[in-house]
């Protein structure tokens, strides 16, 4: 439903959400009002009531009403132009407005601002509701030939895009016109969201800067791009904190983005986004975009921008900033369609319950919350629990996942099973998760180091010893990470402490999973001596 975000899907009933971001995406995509309330007079028990539709006419009418265009004869400036005298008179007089007006002629109903402040007037218009159609263009960046491979040059396994991979890409690029080459694009863990930034660099033909959560991310989008396009190592470079090399794709991290030596000093290396004549900017788990790095997004509008993620639900409410500097959400689809066609692996969620050990009770009872939480995410009976689970997929992959480190040391020593947490040498994090894909290691225990864009394709059976706070972005990347498609169907367990304040946050993992449409059953366990 492309005027509305996905809510719940549970195998019914979906349950979808209708925002003014939402509508603002149907707009920009071109979705006529008609249809809309179309739509919803279609699945609707009873009349729409008239003040819901002009609601929705009035939302859907704002986007587009300002206009944001080259400036004839002069590459510095652009015009803010508007139709509309009412919100032409509105913004031209706005306070956060004004201080980047440079002139302002209320007969045409156009303001003159800086080039430079392109994304900062997008961003004020967006938080005052009054989302820009930005029709200024984008420069040319430096050629980049390239082109993607039927087979995996470096697994030798036959490539091709699937279908939705190559419509969201096409949607994205809209043949170079002014309506595309900027916005976001949803697929679920697991869809293959890496081969729409690659088929999207293949449309582009220009140098591309790839922007990811963290140096294993990073290095596995170097290995996608060598396996599946003609790129070769000369023409990849990777900016990190253990190298600095810009090259016609360079894929670097937030962290070294956002690294400087003090909170007064100044990011030292932000200037990446000038080093080259960028012809696109590929941002990775857009979700996660960090504040400094929004800043430096603002000042480079004309150059294309595309956002990959799972999910658009940021933790500091910073959507709109998502819509108006990279660009609205071009496409989505939901896990379970790509389930159903096997694009995704079928599977389902099990909570285990377990009491607390009696010696760990009164000290549970007296401690405060946070504290509480804490013992029953450590329960020590979960390690042979653990251990019984795995004994229940003989030979298959299985990730062992928690949060806290001395939990997962113990369970590492117990199980005799590699153990990676943020410590953990990049080059021996590497040579496990290879060994891992291989299949020469068939248990391994991580931290949240592997929550975010990991490929550990083979694995079929994830444990959750502990997590944080039932967080729903949390357990999406870590279903993300048993979701790619495999022969046998997964299997994700949670490992909780019943009657407990674990028991409490579990629940919105709990609802968030059955809202995803995935079976969610819970088994109580005896385990007491």
């Amino acid at each position: 439903m492309l005027f509305a975000e996905l809510i719940k899907s549970p195998e019914h009933i979906h349950t979808y959400r209708v925002t003014d971001i939402s509508l603002w995406n149907a707009a920009a995509s071109g979705v006529p009002e008609e249809r809309i309330l179309h739509s919803l007079e279609e699945f609707s028990k009873y009349d729409i009531p008239p003040h819901i539709k002009h609601e929705i006419h009035d939302t859907l009418s704002r986007y587009g009403i300002l206009k944001l265009c080259p400036y004839p004869d002069d590459s510095t400036r652009l015009k803010l132009m508007s139709d509309d005298s009412f919100a032409f008179a509105e913004i031209s007089h706005h306070r956060k407005l004004a201080p980047h007006i440079l002139d302002k002629n209320e007969l045409e109903r156009t303001v003159v601002i800086r080039r430079e402040d392109r994304g900062t007037i997008k961003q004020i218009l967006a938080d005052i509701g009054f989302p820009v159609e930005d029709l200024v263009g984008f420069i040319q960046g430096e050629p980049l030939p390239m082109a993607l491979r039927s087979t995996g040059s470096l697994s030798e396994k036959p490539f091709g895009l699937r279908d939705y991979q190559e419509e969201a890409s096409q949607i994205f690029w809209k043949a170079g016109s002014l309506g595309g080459g900027s916005g976001v694009i949803v697929l679920p863990c697991g869809a293959g969201k890496t081969i729409v930034g690659m088929r999207v660099m293949d449309l582009v033909q220009e140098k591309t800067l790839i922007i990811t959560t963290n140096i294993t991310a990073a290095r596995q989008w170097i290995r996608e791009i060598l396996d599946k396009t003609t790129l070769e190592e000369k023409d990849i470079g990777e900016y990190s904190g253990d190298r600095k090399d810009v090259r016609p794709v360079t894929i670097a991290t937030y962290q070294i983005l956002t690294y400087r030596k003090s909170k007064t000093d100044p990011f030292l290396h932000m200037a990446l986004f000038d080093e080259a004549k960028w012809g696109l900017i590929i941002y990775d788990e857009v979700h996660l975009l960090p504040a400094p790095v929004f800043r430096a997004t603002a000042s480079i509008q004309s150059t294309r921008r595309l956002g990959l993620t799972a999910t658009l639900v940021r933790e500091d409410g910073r959507e709109k900033d998502v819509f108006s500097l990279i660009g609205p959400k071009r496409y989505d689809t939901p896990w379970k369609e790509l389930e159903k066609k096997r694009w995704i692996a079928t599977g389902r969620c099990i909570e285990i319950r377990i009491e607390l050990p009696e010696s760990q009770r009164l000290d549970y009872a007296v401690s405060g919350s946070r504290k509480q939480f804490q013992i029953a995410a450590q329960n020590p009976r979960k390690i042979s629990i653990a251990q019984t689970l795995i004994g229940r997929h003989p030979g298959e992959s299985i990730l062992v996942i928690g949060h806290y480190l001395q939990q997962l040391r113990n369970l590492s020593a117990h199980l005799g099973a590699p153990l990676i947490i943020g410590t953990t040498p990049q080059s021996a994090r590497d040579d496990l998760y290879d060994r891992f894909r291989r299949g020469d290691i068939k248990v391994l225990v991580v931290s949240n180091v592997a929550n975010f864009a990991i490929d550990l394709p083979d694995a079929s059976v994830a444990i959750q010893v502990s997590g944080t706070y039932g967080s729903r972005q949390e357990e999406a990347q870590r279903l993300g990470r048993i979701l790619r498609p495999k022969e046998q169907n997964f299997t994700f367990y949670t490992l909780v402490s019943h009657g407990t304040a674990e028991q409490d946050f579990a629940m919105n993992r709990q609802l968030f999973l059955t809202e995803q449409g995935y079976e969610y059953a819970i088994e109580d366990w005896d385990v007491s001596p």
